[in-house]
Formats: structure tokens, sequence, C-alpha cells
């Protein structure tokens, strides 16, 4: 991801993730699609790559529970639904807005 890094991140309401890059952009993500875009094996299987998740299944009364950051690469999110062994990456963020 060049030079741009995260600057800070925050959870903006009970449904909306926000970071600020340092080139000045702010990105908001709706953690439940976040939630439904997992890539974890428990939701991707491993050697297809094709989705075991079905997105209908996520409710949208899903909320974050916890975010933490994963080392300076990456957020990982305890959800509601007792889901946490999701990564999201912050190269991966960053392309999605």
């Amino acid at each position: 991801m060049s030079d741009v890094r995260v600057k800070r991140i925050w959870q903006q309401d009970s449904r909306t993730l926000a970071i600020n890059w340092t080139d000045g952009k702010k990105s908001l993500y709706d953690t439940v699609e976040l939630r439904r875009q997992c890539r974890c094996a428990f939701c991707i299987d491993e050697i297809t790559k094709e989705p075991k998740l079905d997105p209908d299944s996520v409710p949208e009364t899903l909320r974050p529970v916890k975010i933490e950051s994963v080392g300076r690469y990456a957020l990982t999110i305890a959800f509601s639904d007792g889901h946490k062994t999701g990564i999201y990456s912050f190269d991966w963020l960053r392309t999605l807005g």
C-alpha cells in the first residue's frame, strides 16, 4: 500500500467503522458488510476459495463488539454473532474505500 498508512481507527457509530489515512482520506465501512465479506477459513473454503458463509445469514442487527489492530497491517473484529477470526488487511480495506 505505498506510503499511505492508517492514522486513526474508530467506531463512528454502532454499525460504521471509520479510518483516517495519512494522505487525508477518510474511509467509512459498514461492519455488517465487512462480516459478510470475511475471508477467514470459516467463511471461505481454503481449497476452492468459494464462500461458505451465506450472506443472508448475517443479520442487519449485527454489531462489532471489539476492534483490534493486528500488527501494523490489519484489523480483527469480534462481532455480536460470536465470529472473531476474520483479519481485514489495511491494503484490502483501502481498496474498498
